[in-house]
């Protein structure tokens, strides 16, 4: 009996887990039944210009046991044919720990 309850306990902890597993140099407060927010990757812009073109990379997660994507730098910045990178904003999205977005959006030229 209670080897199945620490079970319980420890498979609620590797659920919960994924639910904080993205860092970023400004992260807004947490939600942990709902949370979609946007914010800047750095805070150190030093006058960046918005740009003209935005590109925009993507990764998803159910249960935090299964995840796709790539969110990175270079692939948001290929989609959006983007040379010179200005600056970079994130968006997040979590709907109970069940289902995850985080959205990487470039702007420059």
């Amino acid at each position: 009996m209670r080897i199945a309850l620490l079970g319980l306990i420890l498979l609620g902890v590797l659920l919960l887990a994924g639910c904080a597993g993205y860092s970023t140099p400004v992260i807004p407060p947490f939600g942990l039944i709902y949370a979609d927010y946007k914010a800047p990757m750095s805070h150190e812009v030093n006058g960046a210009k918005v740009g003209s073109k935005t590109g925009i990379a993507e990764s998803k997660s159910i249960l935090g046991l299964i995840a796709w994507g790539d969110c990175s730098i270079n692939t948001a910045a290929k989609s959006g044919n983007i040379q010179t990178i200005n600056h970079a904003d994130y968006e997040y999205m979590n709907v109970l720990c069940v289902y995850q977005s985080f959205k990487t959006t470039v702007y420059g030229e």
